[in-house]
């Protein structure tokens, strides 16, 4: 249990710290690597909805007993977008640097994994 509240913690403040200045960055990004963002509901959508994930792995790490079940869509989370990027890289639609964030997410959801094996069910 007291690997994956770590584990869990840590991704917390981790994704905290760099999903929030999103909110800040839409001109920037589309000037630094164009062409601009076109649809902001799209991009603004998807910085809330990490960010709400983000909350979902400080209950998980402050009890993951109680929310080990949390745990899975957790990992389909971590996946979701280290697999979308591995992809875009290999076609050619993003760059080799995006990889950096990419890895972390997919180590990221491998600790999660690690964490769901190693964290009891619930014996109520």
């Amino acid at each position: 249990m007291r690997f994956a509240k770590i584990v869990f913690w840590i991704a917390a403040i981790w994704g905290v710290l760099v999903i929030t200045p999103l909110y800040f960055m839409f001109d920037l990004i589309g000037r630094n690597d164009p062409p601009p963002i076109t649809h902001p509901g799209f991009f603004y959508g998807f910085v809330g909805a990490a960010l709400a994930w983000q909350v979902a792995f400080f209950f998980i790490a402050r009890d993951p007993v109680r929310h080990r079940p949390l745990m899975i869509p957790s990992v389909l989370e971590k996946l979701g977008y280290g697999i979308a990027v591995v992809v875009l890289v290999m076609q050619g639609r993003m760059h080799r640097s995006d990889m950096l964030f990419a890895g972390i997410d997919l180590l990221l959801g491998l600790l999660f994994v690690i964490s769901y094996v190693k964290t009891p069910s619930r014996t109520d």
